[in-house]
């Protein structure tokens, strides 16, 4: 089946709500894994992972970390207005996290029918009073200026009065827990909005006792969008408007990965996005002759060349970082893997169960093919947790 011919319908599953796991384990690592294999489905503990892991095997998280991105602001009238940060406008997410004073973010606000051009939100906090204005509203956001004093920065104003945002489909009021319970032990690159789940089963322990075992670690980081949770609504996967997501990947990483491409596990759908699109990004910028390419489109991976092999892709990639004196790749991408993609990167994933009619369970399909259909079946026969806070898997092909 050619991509043209793959329908949203073609990933779609029965998930009973109750199977939806509203809150994380007390342990972490306590979670159940599937483990498929060479076409043969079993289950463990996630605990035990290192016993189904290739020999020497490359494990590579995403470290990012998520932000407290939600804000509630009242009108002088009592309506509340929602704010939540999706990303920095003009501006790094670096940049706009230091900022004592004033910064653009794009956002999704709700009540916004209720929040008029030109009025000014007020939020009391310590130290200082935030405003928020509308500078633009657009199709699928808005743009907010966001003005204070008091030499603070925007993160810690974020950390006092803002909250993590979780997913939509958990139908629950945040809490306090949440600011843990939602954050990976090795997170560290503050600016997604939404967690890499899969790598919340993880605990220090457990990482330092892969080493031992003989694993490599490698980090990398991709920003998570709130558009990671938008489920595919149109017929054809194809007319699907795929979002894009900032991702950033050091000199260092390159290196420790280049000649590992037989040996790498990924941590995540956000993990393998990111390295299958390092691939497209070294072959884009080789095509086109443009060191200044910084994005991968949801179709280059569909009509470059893509002859080279992942190790090629990433000396090519260190050549470029040395002509142009940088020591990271720093870039977007809205890479959309769906069955029919040319794999070029990783030989395993770690990774949560997903939402019907979903990418990321277009991208499982991508990457075991029709057994999808009986991993997830095995999956909902046996009790397991489902989504965000739910259970592992660990697919080898």
């Amino acid at each position: 089946m050619n991509r043209e011919e793959l329908h949203s319908d073609h990933f779609n599953y029965n998930l009973p709500v109750e199977r939806i796991a509203k809150y994380p384990l007390a342990n972490r690592n306590a979670s159940k894994l599937l483990t498929y294999a060479n076409g043969t489905i079993g289950e463990d503990v996630f605990s035990n992972l290192k016993s189904h892991l290739p020999k020497d095997a490359v494990l590579v998280f995403n470290d990012t970390k998520v932000l407290a991105a939600r804000l509630y602001f009242q009108r002088k009238t009592g309506a509340k207005i929602e704010i939540f940060c999706l990303e920095p406008f003009k501006l790094t997410v670096e940049q706009a996290l230091t900022s004592k004073s004033a910064c653009e973010w794009q956002c999704m606000v709700g009540n916004l029918k209720r929040f008029k051009d030109g009025e000014i939100l007020e939020l009391s906090i310590a130290g200082t009073i935030l405003k928020a204005s509308i500078v633009e509203r657009r199709f699928s956001d808005v743009i907010i200026r966001f003005e204070w004093d008091g030499n603070v920065e925007f993160s810690d104003i974020l950390h006092e009065a803002g909250e993590i945002p979780l997913p939509p489909y958990l139908n629950r009021e945040t809490e306090l827990a949440d600011q843990e319970n939602y954050q990976t032990v090795y997170a560290k690159n503050e600016g997604a909005v939404a967690a890499p789940t899969a790598g919340l089963h993880f605990v220090d322990s457990q990482l330092t006792d892969l080493q031992k075992g003989g694993h490599e670690l490698a980090y990398l980081t991709l920003f998570v969008g709130a558009g990671t949770f938008r489920s595919v609504k149109a017929d054809k996967l194809v007319d699907h408007d795929m979002h894009q997501e900032r991702i950033v990947i050091t000199r260092n990483t390159i290196q420790q990965l280049a000649d590992q491409q037989d040996k790498i596990v990924c941590v995540g759908t956000t993990s393998l996005r990111s390295l299958e699109s390092l691939y497209w990004l070294a072959v884009k910028i080789h095509e086109t002759k443009n060191l200044n390419e910084l994005f991968v489109s949801q179709e280059d991976a569909y009509k470059l060349a893509g002859d080279w092999n992942w190790n090629e892709a990433c000396n090519y990639l260190l050549h470029v970082l040395d002509k142009t004196g940088k020591d990271k790749v720093d870039f977007h991408s809205a890479l959309f893997i769906m069955p029919g993609y040319k794999w070029k990167a990783i030989n395993g994933l770690i990774t949560n169960f997903h939402q019907p009619k979903s990418t990321l369970l277009a991208l499982v399909s991508a990457w075991i093919g029709p057994d999808w259909l009986k991993v997830y079946d095995y999956a909902l026969k046996n009790d397991f947790r489902f989504l965000s806070y739910g259970d592992s898997s660990i697919l080898l092909r």
